[in-house]
């Protein structure tokens, strides 16, 4: 006997609305008070779930509780400065991933250069344009949600096709006498970072790699898009070929 709803019943199911997308959660890194309440209620009224920190020690322990999509921080703060934070954050298994925008006084090129070089994601020189930070802030969070999804569209892919495909740019790039970049590629991965590149070079699935380090899938997924950044890749075959190319795996 037939258990089909009603036609009225379906409808009516079918016409309840649909739970709008949590918001983004930031967390807002800064000594000054006027400025950190500012910006907050700035970035609220614009959609945003918005936490703060008044200096680098708060902001870790804030990042471990809340696991934020987004993390703005001053560089210059007491007794843990923007720099530290960054390298606490880069360094944990499960916020390694988590896009990082300097909010900071300092301006010189230098500057700019040395917080790149560590790791951040952007980086907006105090004073600055309120839409422009929201601007600013939009674009990582689309970017890091984008290079999110390409991680997990492979999560359940045909580990057996990935496997040929790396085999291929093996076969070619011995056919063509092994060859490597012209000049010497660095880049500054985390050892986890290392350890996820190389088990993707050798056609693992995101949920091979988080069974084999003994992580989520959704760590596996941060890490891939942190590599995605790093290598300016868009997808895993890039990546792979990157690698192989560049000297970064065997």
């Amino acid at each position: 006997m037939s258990q089909d709803l009603p036609a009225t019943a379906a409808s009516a199911a079918d016409d309840q609305p649909t739970a709008p997308p949590a918001p983004p959660r930031l967390l807002l890194v800064d000594d000054e008070p006027g400025l950190r309440n500012a910006v907050q209620a700035y970035l609220e009224e614009e959609g945003f779930a918005v936490s703060t920190a008044a200096d680098g020690d708060q902001g870790w322990a804030a990042a471990q509780e809340l696991l934020p999509d987004l993390v703005i921080s001053d560089v210059m703060m007491p007794r843990c400065d923007g720099y530290e934070l960054l390298r606490r954050l880069r360094a944990d298994e499960r916020l390694g991933g988590t896009p990082v925008i300097f909010l900071t006084a300092k301006g010189m090129t230098a500057d700019r250069i040395e917080g790149f070089q560590a790791g951040v994601d952007d980086y907006i020189p105090k004073p600055f344009d309120p839409d422009e930070l929201v601007a600013r802030v939009r674009n990582v969070v689309r970017r890091q949600e984008r290079l999110l999804a390409e991680a997990a569209r492979y999560a359940d892919a045909d580990i057996g096709q990935m496997a040929r495909q790396i085999t291929e740019i093996r076969s070619l790039l011995q056919l063509g006498g092994g060859k490597k970049a012209v000049a010497p590629v660095h880049h500054e991965f985390t050892p986890r970072e290392a350890s996820v590149l190389q088990l993707v070079a050798e056609g693992l699935m995101n949920k091979e790699i988080a069974r084999q380090l003994e992580t989520s899938i959704r760590n596996v997924e941060k890490y891939v898009s942190r590599l995605f950044i790093k290598t300016g890749t868009t997808s895993r075959t890039e990546l792979v070929r990157y690698a192989l190319e560049n000297g970064l795996v065997v």
